[in-house]
């Protein structure tokens, strides 16, 4: 009989000690404030977050059993197809829960919980997903990067990881809401630029865009996001946020509340806010997300990156860390660049990389290391992610990287002072190429298991086949006319 009295997190022994706590300190500010409603999210496959607005009433109940949810949005491309028969007695990804699409449970992790600034009486948490017998759902990719965290837990090690993001926001003109523009994908909306570009770091241009800037700061600091800086960028429109380091389970959700939270308050005001890494729109400049990572003492929190003596900037474990990002740079280019427009951004001087390479100051290079003779600021910042990568699959990628790098003691030979000329190693050039580094790294297949190595090859695999059968502006303009 108790166990019938359980509620599912409770039976299943979902939350740790510091959820559970966090979980009371929640349903006591419920029941004080004047909170109505709570957006229960999940970070989808792609990085989006999906989920429920429930009464803060039901969301009671939720933090006892969750919250069904219909998890057949963890088989779709990043426009909502299917990328298997959803309703077929099995399919090729080889997880009997998903057949027949049944609901899946969102359990709520209640410290993530957060006032919604810019929405009336209204909260935010971020969930994990289950299946109904409690298993985690393994596509779940919050998951994957608690999986990859507690086995650098278990060398003795922790991660702090520092956020920038490059975006654009424009002034809408038309959101395209036709009915004949409204398909999947639906029209892109018609846009202006809010201000010049190609005055990097101007003053007069970023305070043309001053009151934007401080609307956004105003709700992202009520959000308790730690902003560092927040700039304009290159392009006309492009905006640089940069964020003080976070442990990394913390980063991700971070950027995925961050990249929410943007588009919402842009929309709001008449903007449309991109993370598109290269919009097809005259003058802008690519987009970037750089990620700085160090690894740290988790009882004294020092910096292990931090040099230990001898030439090399980084320590011996910094070193090999190294080493294992510029091993895997191919085989993880999936998690980092996941899109077909990402691979765009990359052009010779672009900022953006083209070799598996690594340098001191040097914006060029993939991996450019900061911080020298002994710096407890030591770290690494990889150049390579676009603005839209899934936080916790660039995460991710970036501990298994670092952790065979260490394991096997890999060197990272000598850095690079012309980072585009240099002989070394290509980065993949396409999805399509990605796709295939992905598949024959053989340590990433091991540390993501099987299933969703598997599931992540044919999710990208469906959108390239996708892309592959519209008949672009370009063939149209080179064939149309000629023959």
């Amino acid at each position: 009989m108790a166990n019938q009295k359980q509620g599912f997190i409770e039976r299943h022994g979902l939350w740790t000690e510091a959820q559970k706590a966090a979980a009371e300190k929640v349903a006591a500010q419920l029941k004080e404030s004047g909170v109505r409603n709570v957006r229960v999210g999940w970070g989808d496959q792609h990085g989006i977050v999906r989920g429920k607005t429930v009464s803060a009433e039901h969301f009671l109940k939720c933090l006892k059993d969750g919250k069904d949810f219909q998890l057949v949005t963890a088989i779709f491309d990043t426009t909502n197809h299917p990328i298997v028969p959803p309703f077929g007695a099995e399919n090729h990804l080889g997880i009997p829960e998903m057949i027949g699409l049944p609901d899946g449970v969102l359990v709520p992790d209640p410290t993530t919980f957060r006032m919604l600034p810019w929405v009336k009486d209204t909260a935010w948490c971020l969930s994990d997903a289950y299946f109904g017998n409690g298993a985690p759902c393994p596509l779940s990719t919050r998951q994957i990067l608690r999986e990859q965290v507690a086995k650098l837990a278990g060398d003795g090690m922790g991660m702090l990881v520092g956020l920038e993001f490059e975006f654009y926001v424009f002034r809408m003109l038309d959101p395209k809401l036709s009915p004949e523009d409204s398909g999947y994908p639906p029209a892109a909306p018609e846009v202006e630029m809010i201000s010049h570009g190609y005055q990097y770091l101007t003053e007069t241009r970023g305070d043309e865009i001053e009151e934007l800037l401080s609307y956004l700061q105003e709700n992202i600091d009520a959000l308790g996001l730690p902003v560092e800086t927040m700039e304009d960028e290159w392009g006309p429109g492009q905006i640089e946020v940069t964020f003080d380091p976070l442990p990394p389970m913390e980063a991700a959700d971070a950027a995925l509340l961050f990249r929410t939270a943007v588009k919402q308050l842009c929309r709001r005001k008449g903007y449309h806010a991109s993370f598109m890494a290269k919009p097809k729109i005259a003058n802008t400049f690519p987009s970037g997300w750089h990620m700085h990572q160090s690894l740290v003492d988790p009882q004294t929190g020092a910096n292990l990156f931090a040099a230990d003596g001898g030439e090399a900037p980084l320590s011996k474990l910094g070193m090999a860390y190294l080493g294992g990002l510029l091993a895997h740079a191919s085989g993880t280019a999936l998690m980092s660049t996941p899109t077909i427009n990402g691979y765009k951004r990359r052009a010779p001087n672009s900022f953006a990389p083209l070799k598996a390479a690594w340098a001191q100051e040097n914006r060029g290079a993939m991996l450019r290391v900061i911080g020298q003779g002994g710096d407890p600021a030591s770290r690494i910042e990889n150049r390579v992610g676009e603005p839209t990568a899934n936080p916790y699959l660039y995460i991710a990628s970036q501990i298994i990287s670092g952790r065979d790098g260490i394991a096997n003691d890999l060197v990272p030979g000598a850095p690079v002072r012309a980072a585009y000329d240099e002989v070394r190693p290509d980065l993949p050039e396409s999805l399509m190429a990605a796709i295939d580094a992905f598949a024959a790294d053989d340590v990433i297949r091991a540390e993501l298991g099987d299933k969703v190595h598997h599931y992540l090859v044919s999710l990208k695999k469906f959108e390239v086949a996708r892309f592959l059968s519209e008949v672009t502006d370009w063939e149209h303009r080179e064939y149309f006319e000629m023959y």
